[in-house]
């Protein structure tokens, strides 16, 4: 089982995040599992969502604590949660931001085998008009990254889910997901 664990900001789409790829990993025959935890429920509190995918059953219902995968989707999180508790050895950590995952590294701290991605998913969602220049929507950008960086999902199977769940500017939306999928940078 693989289990992803998205951080972000009430309003950035993380929730829609943890469904647009559980739905893109069942169009490509696998289980899966979506949910979210809330803290405080307004706009720009930290929001916790989970994306769990199988070939199997799925009957976990708690919460990833052990994730394989830790998406983060605001870079003023890194501050504010430990982003790396209980990620995997080997795991990835894929952040939107502009800094290298070699700056990311170092500023984080982390000097084990887990892997860093970095995309400018902001700079992407906003250049394609998705949210306002203050408060953008990066979840299509950071699934696109994450798409290419994890290869648990294929960018088609992605924009296709992208296409069918996102309410509003579906082509921008997808255009976003492969301006990112071409943009993120691994280490």
């Amino acid at each position: 089982m693989i289990e992803i664990r998205f951080h972000g900001r009430g309003g950035q789409g993380a929730v829609v995040a943890s469904t647009i790829l559980a739905e893109a990993s069942f169009l490509e025959g696998k289980e899966v599992s979506a949910f979210p935890f809330f803290g405080v429920e307004r706009r720009g509190a930290p929001v916790t969502a989970y994306t769990r995918i199988a070939d199997t059953k799925i009957r976990n219902k708690s919460g990833i604590y052990a994730p394989d995968y830790v998406i983060v989707m605001d870079p003023s999180l890194l501050d504010a949660v430990n982003i790396a508790e209980g990620l995997k050895p080997g795991g990835l950590i894929l952040v939107n931001t502009k800094k290298s995952p070699i700056q990311l590294r170092k500023d984080l701290g982390l000097e084990d085998d887990r892997k860093l991605a970095t995309v400018p998913a902001t700079d992407i969602a906003i250049k394609h008009r998705l949210g306002s220049s203050a408060a953008p929507i990066v979840n299509s950008s950071v699934l696109g990254a994450f798409a290419k960086a994890s290869g648990v999902v294929g960018i088609e199977s992605l924009i296709q889910s992208v296409k069918k769940n996102v309410p509003i500017k579906i082509e921008e939306n997808a255009a976003a997901a492969r301006e990112a999928y071409d943009s993120v940078v691994i280490h």
